[in-house]
């Protein structure tokens, strides 16, 4: 199984790999230059030069996620940026590169090692195995570019834990929606922050969480090492630091800080002042309507739906969506008529058509394309889901609701 991710995205990909139940190495590569005019927004790009080459690794056993990691990791950076937690992190020095390490996981090599020689327990180096893990998906999950490739193949061996695709899916997509709300003053994980006004930050944070903070908070540390060192996800780090960095009382550097606003534009930050993406639903069932409209308007979208093709076939053009989304299943004409009917224009010959329909068959999916329709959507499905498949497309909506710059450090473990 291989294809690029415009044809098919990563969520996709994960659960065919999980449905049937497969085992080997998914290998994922972003392309060298990002696309001109790309507008899907991805946090792993952000702090990389336009130009750069980036890949990961996912090993799977029997439809379950197993290990994942940046393949630029093999240095064991990230390894000993975990191991700092547990007052680990000079474990590795001296040692000699274990067998396993000679695979595409070096990482997970050493990491093996230590359990074996004992120097960390199996309930610690299962929390590592499963941060690395949600860390590699955040980013994977962020990605509308690049291409990839599944090998079958023997299992990663030995296995400490195995993650079920699903309920990981969920949460990570979550998570990335969250993260988005920081934009554009949180942009990538890999941003590393400096404390710019050191007696306002110290009046508005307990003594100990300011201690903490001015200790990693040294301009070279990365939100994401941060996280590492803290043991915690990269969302609550970034939403305890976003109020601060709002108000300049903390800055952020990009570990690329050349990076040129074209080059910004090309990995999907659209700029304040572009348009916001408009969208068209067409559905013959009020509550489909009305549920579409509900999730996408409160995420910056424009949203017009219609409950008749034929009155959306009169009244469309003028509209000129960014996508369509058009259920299968209405009275004459139906969605696949529709569709080709639209296709025939060429004012929609490029414009993306994302299918609905009640059926998760094969052959719905086979016609949809024949028919000219860029995606489908399974009925019933989610806000996460929804608004997954419209940022393939057209990237976020218009600027969210900001997190209050009274949030963030409600948590009084985060620094401690």
């Amino acid at each position: 199984m291989q294809g690029n991710l415009n044809e098919i995205d990563i969520r996709s990909i994960l659960q065919l790999i999980e449905l049937g139940q497969r085992t080997g190495e998914l290998f994922v590569e972003t392309y060298s230059a990002l696309p001109t005019g790309s507008r899907s927004y991805s946090p792993a790009y952000i702090s990389r030069d336009a130009a750069s080459q980036s890949s990961w690794f996912v090993f799977f056993f029997n439809g379950q996620i197993v290990y994942a990691a940046e393949s630029r990791d093999g240095n064991l950076g990230r390894l000993r940026d975990y191991l700092r937690y547990y007052q680990l992190d000079d474990v590795l020095e001296g040692v000699e590169r274990p067998d396993l390490a000679s695979t595409n996981a070096p990482e997970y090599g050493f990491l093996w090692h230590l359990l074996e020689t004992h120097r960390l327990t199996p309930m610690q180096g299962r929390s590592i195995l499963r941060k690395m893990i949600h860390e590699t998906l955040f980013d994977l999950l962020s990605l509308h570019q690049g291409s990839f490739i599944f090998d079958m193949g023997p299992a990663l061996a030995p296995q400490l834990t195995t993650l079920e695709i699903a309920p990981l899916m969920a949460k990570i997509a979550k998570q990335v929606q969250e993260w988005k709300q920081f934009y554009p003053h949180v942009q990538s994980p890999n941003q590393c922050p400096l404390i710019s006004d050191p007696d306002r930050l110290r009046d508005a944070l307990p003594p100990k969480a300011f201690t903490t903070l001015s200790r990693i908070a040294d301009g070279k540390t990365s939100l994401r090492q941060m996280s590492r060192y803290l043991h915690r996800e990269i969302v609550p780090i970034a939403k305890a630091i976003y109020p601060y960095v709002k108000q300049g009382w903390v800055q952020l550097f990009s570990p690329h800080p050349d990076i040129s606003p074209a080059a910004k534009f090309d990995s999907g930050l659209r700029p304040p002042t572009a348009r916001v993406p408009r969208i068209v639903c067409i559905d013959d069932e009020k509550t489909v309507r009305k549920t579409v409209e509900y999730m996408l308007e409160q995420h910056g979208y424009e949203i017009t739906s219609f409950g008749s093709s034929l009155k959306a076939l009169s009244l469309v053009f003028p509209l000129k969506p960014d996508l369509i989304l058009c259920d299968i299943a209405m009275p004459e004409p139906d969605g696949y008529e529709l569709c080709a009917m639209l296709r025939k224009s060429a004012a929609f010959r490029q414009t993306p058509i994302v299918m609905l329909t009640g059926k998760d068959g094969f052959i719905d999916r086979v016609r949809a394309r024949m028919v000219g329709a860029n995606d489908y959507l399974t009925k019933p499905f989610g806000e996460q889901e929804l608004l997954m498949l419209v940022e393939k497309y057209v990237g976020p909506g218009g600027p969210p609701d900001r997190p209050s710059t009274d949030a963030g450090f409600d948590d009084p473990d985060l620094f401690q």
